[in-house]
């Protein structure tokens, strides 16, 4: 077992879910609420990483973030700071490509909050924070939980991405599911057989957590 790997994985995980769960929120709730021209758009932008194949989504992600890019080059100057083959690039890469895993199960479940239901909280006196704290965010909480599992079991996951952004470098960008790729490479089956067994209880454990607590919040008076 490569727990270096594991833990890196756990680590992204984590780290894109802290990062991506109020943003996917707010934007989730802001396209199921609002309409305006061009909405189809923005999206279809937002769901163009599910469709993708990762290794074009890797491929722009490394010219746009590379050390030859302007942006690359910016942060170079200006922050001294490397935007590939890094955990740092590893983290940009899994925002942009979990951000249709977050935002889509998000934008549903608050499309299914009756609008009335928002006008009487007003009407009662609640404020907007208040109408979304009260009101709004225990309706959807099942679809937040599914977002933010999905997000989660993603990254764990992803391996195109990653890949070409961050490259194999061990304890820095080498995930769990490259680690695995590298195992079956030189033939270590028996090692990639461990890695593999272990990444996919952890997926079955996270999804199925998911269920019982969606489950259970459905079933709540």
């Amino acid at each position: 077992m490569d727990w270096s790997a594991l833990f890196l994985s756990l680590k992204l995980a984590a780290v894109t879910l802290v990062i991506l769960l109020p943003a996917g929120v707010l934007t989730g709730r802001w396209l199921a609420y609002t309409g305006f021209r061009g909405k189809a758009w923005v999206e279809a932008v937002v769901v163009l990483p599910l469709v993708l194949p990762p290794t074009v989504l890797g491929y722009y992600l490394l010219v746009s973030l590379g050390g030859g890019s302007p942006i690359g080059q910016w942060a170079r100057q200006w922050l001294g700071i490397e935007l590939t083959f890094n955990f740092l690039g590893l983290l940009i890469a899994s925002l942009v490509f979990n951000i249709p895993f977050m935002v889509q199960p998000v934008q549903r479940a608050f499309e299914a909050v009756p609008r009335n239901l928002a006008e009487a909280a007003a009407v009662s006196g609640l404020g907007a924070w208040q109408t979304f704290r009260l009101v709004e965010l225990p309706l959807v909480w099942p679809g937040v939980l599914s977002a933010m599992v999905l997000t989660f079991v993603h990254t764990l996951g992803e391996f195109g991405v990653v890949l070409m952004v961050g490259g194999s470098i061990p304890g820095e960008t080498r995930t769990i599911a490259i680690a695995i790729y590298d195992q079956v490479q030189g033939f270590n089956l028996a090692a990639a057989n461990q890695m593999s067994l272990a990444l996919l209880l952890l997926s079955l454990l996270a999804v199925g957590f998911s269920f019982v607590a969606s489950a259970r919040l459905v079933r709540r008076p």
